[in-house]
């Protein structure tokens, strides 16, 4: 139901022309219903705990068309109702009908069927069913991300989305076949339980790891994603970081599930997988200056940090660690629907900040938080939960991870434990370079004084754009106080996942002292409470005058004196130049008194624009040749049949 909810709305648009703002508030109305009926399912679901299947045909070639809720996508879930209703509502303002009459009824029904799409792929029990709804995602995706289709940089991210997305699916026919093989069936109810040789069960992880992820942004299978969420509306970039790339991770999680006993490497590959795609990710981040794109390259570095808790999950599954593997999926699950809200909030708060500037450029911001408290104060947030910090949602879910990290290396044996005793410290450097980073962007965007006329008239968001992200914020600040509220949720959704002997009993509240991190959290919000009404009280009382800020010695600052991003991560991106290879541009002085001149710098996507672009020209040069046998004559295109007929005649003989 919850799905046909979402389908209508995307439909109702076309029907009611003429009535654009009527048609966009019923859109948004049957989303939010989706939403209640979707959720009040989980809860109930939830509570008493049964599991649901249900056929809707059954004769078809591959197998009846089954749907099926148990807990494992009933978690899943809960990030696409919430993120999908927050992104609809913010939508009636960042994208008005009246405002974007040619574009936006095109938005609102891909928007719909994308959401429709995601309930459906979650809840599919058959993999022919499942990569049906699975191609509905990616194309609705590839459409509601072109809307200003009329931009090159948005034609040319579609393309390479559309390219990705399409290869990754490729390898997805390969995994669904190798499984309906090995177990004789499309129905995930016979793939449960899988034990098929090493080479077959080999193959199945390769192209699972692959395909989904590809999807999920996992690097250096990410090329697609920087571009895309960086051209896509906002809310759209909200939907596509905080739950469109979570489906590789649902994915891989749910073919995982098939296999009681993992070898010990596929743990190792997805942890290091994990690690490098969480550093390289923020590395990266630190050296953008579009703040779309440099919440795309975080999205990546979040992706690593669930895969490193997956990866741990695993590895747990291998040595018979019941706590290693709790901790592990515990933490990955809930970092999913942490950076689903988080980063959903991120992004719309850019949105707000991008849609009232007119740039999406950071070094063209500046002293924003004057004119926009409410978006400042909420993306600030955002920042605090991204970059792991307490007493938000990110600190929790990134907390069970670095428990799992030092159980399995206390309890761990062979060459696992080398590796996950890498993770906690690359973990704490993610932890530190997300902290660098915004207070990068945070700095740069909105304190200070603004850098050019058109940013210095800009305005707060209206409340239909303030209200999701402060629904958001209040979940961040919620799961962070209050983490014991998810962890019954948790508890059920990895049993779902492990079988029933793996977890042996272990119990997540006296695995983790949730209660501890609460207790903590009361203590931080006090002390920032008294700080902030000293700091409130202090200018009543002091005696002292108040004057500008201090100017360096220079008589009149001017706002080019400020930082910029480059600037800013400078040190860091010449830190790490071997991997980032930025393109700097230095000032030219020559003369005692140099001409105008300027400094800039470039860090380019490394895999695409180093290796995948030179390597398919490469090709194209060699192949060149080739081509001259297209001369677009018929003749010759019937004498190239009659050779190819003659060649295979005399190789049959």
């Amino acid at each position: 139901m919850s799905a046909g909810f979402a389908a209508v709305s995307g439909v109702l648009p076309l029907l009611m022309k003429g009535r654009s703002s009527l048609g966009q508030a019923a859109a948004t109305f049957f989303i939010i219903m989706a939403a209640l009926t979707g959720l009040a399912g989980v809860a109930v679901f939830f509570i008493t705990g049964k599991a649901a299947t249900f056929s809707v045909f059954d004769t078809l070639p591959f197998g009846p068309c089954d749907f099926g809720v148990d807990h494992l996508s009933a978690f899943f879930l809960l990030p696409v109702l919430i993120v999908s209703t927050c992104c609809s509502l913010y939508s009636t303002s960042y994208w008005a009908a009246d405002a974007n009459p040619k574009t936006w009824r095109r938005l609102t029904f891909f928007f719909g069927i994308l959401t429709a799409s995601l309930l459906i792929l979650i809840t599919a029990r058959n993999g022919i069913l499942f990569l049906l709804a699975w191609e509905v995602m990616a194309l609705s995706a590839f459409f509601v991300l072109t809307t200003e289709d009329h931009k090159q940089d948005v034609q040319d991210a579609g393309l390479l989305y559309m390219i990705a997305t399409h290869t990754g699916t490729l390898a997805l026919f390969a995994l669904f076949s190798l499984l309906g093989v090995a177990a004789s069936s499309y129905q995930f109810s016979a793939m449960a339980g899988l034990t098929p040789s090493a080479p077959v069960a080999a193959a199945i992880f390769c192209t699972a790891l692959f395909g989904f992820g590809m999807k999920a942004g996992l690097m250096p299978l990410h090329v697609w994603l920087p571009s895309a969420h960086a051209s896509a509306p906002s809310h759209i970039s909200a939907i596509m970081s905080g739950v469109m790339i979570k489906m590789g991770v649902y994915g891989l999680l749910r073919i995982l599930s098939f296999f009681p006993h993992p070898p010990m490497w596929w743990g190792m590959t997805l942890l290091i997988a994990g690690i490098i795609s969480a550093i390289m990710g923020v590395v990266f981040a630190l050296g953008q200056h579009d703040i779309k794109r440099l919440l795309a390259y975080h999205s990546i570095e979040n992706i690593g940090i669930i895969f490193i808790g997956i990866g741990l999950a695993v590895i747990g599954l291998a040595f018979n660690l019941p706590l290693l593997s709790l901790l592990g999926m515990s933490g990955a699950l809930l970092h999913t629907l942490n950076h689903a809200i988080f980063k959903s909030l991120l992004f719309l708060g850019a949105g707000s900040v991008i849609h009232s500037s007119h740039t999406r450029e950071i070094d063209l911001m500046g002293g924003i938080a004057k004119s926009m408290p409410w978006t400042s104060a909420l993306f600030l947030v955002g920042a605090v939960a991204i970059c792991g910090l307490p007493p938000l949602n990110g600190f929790v879910s990134e907390y069970l991870i670095y428990l799992g990290i030092f159980n399995g290396v206390n309890g761990g044996n062979g060459a696992a434990v080398p590796v996950m005793a890498l993770a906690a410290p690359a973990l704490a450097m993610v932890g530190a370079l997300a902290v660098a980073c915004f207070v990068k962007v945070c700095g740069i965007t909105f304190l200070g004084t603004a850098r050019n006329s058109e940013t210095s008239n800009i305005h707060e968001a209206g409340w239909p754009m303030r209200l999701p992200m402060i629904a958001l914020a209040s979940l961040c600040a919620v799961i962070g106080l209050f983490p014991q509220l998810a962890a019954g949720l948790l508890q059920s959704a990895v049993s779902s996942w492990l079988p029933a002997p793996a977890i042996n009993g272990q119990m997540l509240l006296s695995a983790a002292p949730l209660g501890w991190i609460t207790a903590l959290g009361m203590v931080l919000l006090a002390a920032a409470a008294f700080m902030a009404f000293s700091l409130l009280r202090k200018p009543r009382t002091s005696k002292h005058a108040r004057t500008v800020t201090w100017g360096c010695g220079y008589l009149r600052p001017t706002p080019r004196m400020q930082y910029s991003s480059s600037s800013f991560a400078e040190m860091i991106v010449k830190l790490f130049r071997g991997v980032l290879h930025p393109h700097m541009k230095n000032p030219e002085l020559t003369g005692t008194i140099p001409a105008k001149t300027r400094f800039s710098s470039h860090v380019p996507e490394a895999v695409l624009e180093l290796a995948i672009i030179p390597l398919f020209a490469a090709a194209d040069r060699k192949f060149n040749h080739i081509r001259k046998l297209q001369h677009g004559q018929l003749p010759l295109y019937i004498l190239y049949i009659f050779v190819t007929l003659c060649l295979l005649l005399t190789w049959a003989v």
